[in-house]
């Protein structure tokens, strides 16, 4: 299930008002969640134009209110965190998210992907992640652990749903890598990087 079929999958029938975070140059979900018939709104400070979006950070956006906020691998770089989960919990009862848990990498995963990557570039593929983890984790030292997200959201939010995803196939792009990754992190060879997660608010 993708994030927008694991989206509508948490709303009330439509039409609700939804808050889509981060939603990027490219409008992420908004358009989709416009389509199922829900009043869609999607932020981003590169934000496409056109009335479904805001080129504003979602701290920024005046305080209306929505029935619902989604995002897609935004919160783990939002700084500082604990007041714009607080806004999110003032504007919205329900948060509904895909996270990235960076941290939990070992070595066996770290191998994996970076097999992977050479591997598609030897085939001709040009991944989008970086080819060597250990420099990426250097150059991003100020992106939130899981845990420390997780504590954050919890002292605002009542978990409603927790589940751990794969990840890494994002980074990779290969025809097969979301299949491969999954299969992998279910039989215990490598660890889930990617969870959702559903909450409402205290």
């Amino acid at each position: 299930m993708d994030f927008t079929a694991f989206v509508l999958s948490q709303l009330p029938p439509p039409p609700v008002r939804v808050l889509e975070i981060g939603c990027g140059p490219n409008g992420g979900i908004t358009p989709a969640l416009a389509e199922a018939g829900h009043d869609a709104l999607g932020v981003d400070p590169d934000a496409p134009e056109g009335g479904r979006y805001r080129r504003t950070r979602f701290e920024a956006l005046d305080e209306e209110r929505f029935d619902a906020v989604v995002g897609e691998r935004v919160l783990h770089h939002v700084d500082p965190l604990g007041p714009a989960l607080d806004k999110l919990a003032r504007i919205a009862p329900v948060l509904i998210l895909e996270e990235f848990a960076w941290e939990q990498i070992d070595e066996p995963t770290r191998d994996w992907y970076q097999s992977q990557h050479r591997t598609l570039v030897a085939a001709g593929v040009e991944p989008s992640g970086p080819a060597d983890w250990a420099r990426w984790q250097d150059a991003h030292v100020d992106l939130h652990r899981s845990d420390v997200l997780r504590r954050e959201l919890a002292a605002r939010f009542e978990e409603r749903r927790f589940e751990w995803r794969p990840y890494l196939y994002r980074w990779l792009c290969g025809p097969a890598t979301e299949s491969l990754e999954e299969t992998l992190i279910g039989v215990g060879a490598i660890r889930p990087l990617g969870f959702r997660w559903v909450g409402v608010s205290r």
